[in-house]
């Protein structure tokens, strides 16, 4: 394999996803009683996670991608090397005595993804499992979910800012995705607060969803969130503000490009000013004046009907890293991004669904955006380009 523009690294795991069915009649988790045979679908099976997820989202777009991940010596864990073998698995460890991550996700109609999760070796990743020597061949390094990589949140994250900080010294660009933790496991009880102060310093692209990062950094009102919601979707209980005020202190912790995803309703992104981006690495954006000082809010692209949302925010992830390294400006990219994660939920798995590059430019051209109402003072509507223009936005006329 030639040498890659991007290594995916972090979790890596097995999906197991089976179709379900709408019930007759109630919800389908009412229809789960002891004792009764459910009907489902056929099965789609998969490997998962941001390594397999982005990893292959990216190279569908184009990108010369490698991988790097921990899998165990077992069924699971050949699958996986087997099935990434068309893309390039060189940089996966296989770990005799460790278990393979396996997820078992649940997708019922009309209902957001419950899943089943066995972290395997994903637990015992760490410092010692990334090649240093590849990523300093490489021109940006993206590491995904910490939350679920136990050595990675232990000790206040210290192995996990470790990993950038020592990639960040190889002179690559570094780009970190999380996973929002169980409140009640071990992982939602770290002081992530802590973790991103520490790990952020080392990190140029920070790319989150809304709900981790308000987890993460402001756990009350996420809480407060999820209260108004009462059973609804929290994405559209959480506001403009709330977003703002958790992407600056992102900023603030050192990161230099922050997305939320925001599911249905889209991307925010904020950017620091022009003199942050000196240290960015081997790369930086392509315009520099048009990415310093950037807020804006992208709306997602509609979709008729989902399939499901599995992968979507890795998609979502490839789609903007891959129009990034491409140099394109800041409005370009988190269009992509849109559009990559329209075409995953679109079907059962992370990356059936992901065109090619040429395939989703022309989407864009002619795909129908969802309406996202903000009403919070400052923001714009730009018609012409169907985005929000925040009132911090640097290229606000």
């Amino acid at each position: 394999m030639s040498t890659p523009d991007i290594i995916c690294a972090g979790h890596i795991c097995f999906d197991v996803i089976p179709a379900l069915y709408a019930p007759a009649s109630g919800t389908w988790f009412e229809s789960l009683i002891p004792g009764k045979l459910i009907d489902i679908g056929d099965v789609t099976v998969s490997t998962g996670g941001p390594v397999s997820n982005t990893g292959i989202g990216l190279m569908k777009l184009g990108v010369k991608t490698g991988l790097m991940g921990k899998v165990g010596d077992d069924f699971f864990g050949h699958a996986v090397v087997e099935r990434l073998k068309p893309y390039g698995a060189e940089s996966m460890t296989v770990v005799k005595g460790e278990s393979t991550s396996y997820t078992i996700a649940l997708a019922p109609p009309k209902v957001d993804r419950i899943f089943l999760h066995n972290r395997g070796a994903n637990n015992t990743f760490g410092q010692d499992d990334v090649n240093y020597d590849l990523v300093a061949q490489t021109r940006l390094f993206h590491l995904g979910y910490p939350p679920l990589m136990k050595k990675l949140y232990s000790d206040n994250g210290r192995q996990l800012t470790e990993i950038f900080k020592r990639a960040k010294a190889t002179g690559v660009t570094t780009s970190c995705d999380m996973a929002l933790p169980d409140p009640n496991a071990e992982a939602g009880q770290a002081d992530w607060d802590i973790i991103l102060r520490n790990t952020l310093p080392f990190v140029d692209l920070y790319l989150p969803s809304v709900e981790e990062t308000l987890y993460m950094l402001d756990r009350d009102k996420f809480w407060a969130r999820k209260k108004e919601a009462a059973g609804k979707d929290a994405l559209d209980f959480i506001t403009v503000e709330d977003c703002e005020a958790v992407a600056d202190k992102c900023l603030a912790y050192g990161a230099k490009i922050v997305i939320l995803k925001s599911g249905h309703l889209g991307i925010y992104i904020r950017t620091a000013d022009k003199a942050k981006f000196a240290d960015i690495g081997r790369c930086p954006p392509g315009n520099l004046d048009n990415w310093s000082s950037r807020q804006l809010w992208e709306p997602s692209f509609h979709v008729e009907k989902v399939a499901s949302a599995t992968g979507s925010g890795d998609s979502a992830i490839a789609g903007f890293l891959s129009a990034y390294v491409r140099g394109l400006d800041c409005e370009q990219v988190i269009r992509y991004a849109c559009a990559v994660g329209g075409f995953n939920v679109q079907v059962f798995d992370a990356v059936s669904g992901i065109k090619s590059w040429d395939e989703t430019t022309a989407a864009i051209k002619t795909w129908k955006k969802n309406e996202v109402p903000i009403k919070s003072a400052g923001w714009t509507f730009d018609a012409k380009n169907t985005r929000w223009i925040g009132p911090k936005d640097s290229k606000r006329t």
